[in-house]
């Protein structure tokens, strides 16, 4: 271990920086990264965690070390330091984080080809992760779609939940995004029905995206339109009531359709979507890129999907 000054927390804009190369040393190659991940939308929060992360790993490494010295090796008896070596305790979340911190560096480095592959794209989560999210196994989707149709033709029918649950199990969005879509928001002139999720900041501008949709759903929308009529403000809006109130829509379901190890959620239905949109066969790209994913934030959410699949596949039910 060499000399570990540590470097800025937060990036700057200063035009100095020269080109990387396999042989820069490590420490030229943190303020780039810094600004990769300004450009990526992320926090300042997350600028300091990945750029404390990567000053422990000059601290083991030295700052001096060029880049293309840190092989899957050094990275390995890196990470044993941490865990065995360095004599400081540490959390499995901190762990965790400080792993997915070298796969998204090295992955940028190889991504703007200072390096001809990612070192830390084989590193294993050895300490535990977060834990699983719960998913819906395909019965319990079948069961949970019951549901909902015989809501829908039931005595005082009610479209909500099923077009609620169809939309969600159809394109994984997020709650907050649920929440801000209006009509318009269903593209019906393209050849396929198209979600356009649209995001009003800056920093999650990267988040947009268009997503198709089971040409059934625009027709359940009218139903469901015409049922409730939401607007917000005096202006249409798919969803005038608050997420809450949803949540409970999406809990009572669940309980009717006979799922009693979780609650049913916006959480659950997001999961269960990207999981069956995986087990079909969708690129792992193409899915991050549907769920509104940084390459980031891929990392974890792809490594518990590739579990979670291997459970549903072996037969097992998923956590």
């Amino acid at each position: 271990m060499t000399d570990a000054r540590q470097l800025p927390l937060i990036p700057t804009e200063d035009g100095l920086n020269p080109p990387l190369t396999r042989e820069s040393p490590l420490y030229l190659a943190i303020t780039p990264f810094q600004q990769y991940l300004r450009r990526q939308g992320k926090t300042r929060n997350t600028l300091i965690a990945f750029t404390s992360d990567l000053n422990l790993l000059m601290e083991f490494a030295g700052r001096d070390t060029p880049l293309g010295a840190l092989t899957t090796d050094v990275l390995n008896r890196y990470l044993d330091w941490i865990e065995h070596g360095r004599g400081i305790p540490y959390s499995q979340k901190s762990y965790a984080r400080r792993v997915t911190t070298l796969k998204v560096f090295f992955e940028y480095l190889y991504t703007v080809e200072v390096l001809n592959a990612n070192p830390a794209k084989t590193l294993l989560q050895r300490s535990g992760q977060a834990p699983l999210p719960h998913v819906l196994t395909p019965e319990q989707i079948r069961a949970v779609l019951a549901q909902t149709a015989h809501l829908r033709t039931a005595h005082k029918p009610d479209a909500r939940p099923d077009f609620l649950v169809r939309l969600l199990l159809d394109t994984g969005i997020k709650k907050g995004e649920a929440m801000a879509l209006v009509p318009e928001d269903i593209d019906r002139t393209a050849a396929a029905p198209v979600l356009k999720v649209r995001h009003d900041s800056p920093r999650t501008r990267y988040k947009e995206r268009d997503i198709p949709l089971e040409r059934d759903l625009p027709p359940l929308m009218d139903e469901y339109l015409e049922q409730y009529q939401p607007r917000r403000d005096g202006k249409p809006v798919l969803f005038d009531c608050t997420p809450r109130n949803l949540e409970y829509v999406l809990k009572d379901v669940g309980i009717a359709a006979g799922i009693t190890d979780f609650l049913l959620s916006f959480v659950v239905l997001r999961w269960s979507s990207a999981l069956r949109d995986l087990m079909a066969g969708m690129e792992p790209d193409l899915l991050r890129e549907k769920q509104g994913l940084s390459r980031i934030s891929w990392y974890e959410t792809y490594g518990k999907l590739q579990i979670l699949m291997g459970r549903m596949v072996d037969g097992e039910k998923a956590p």
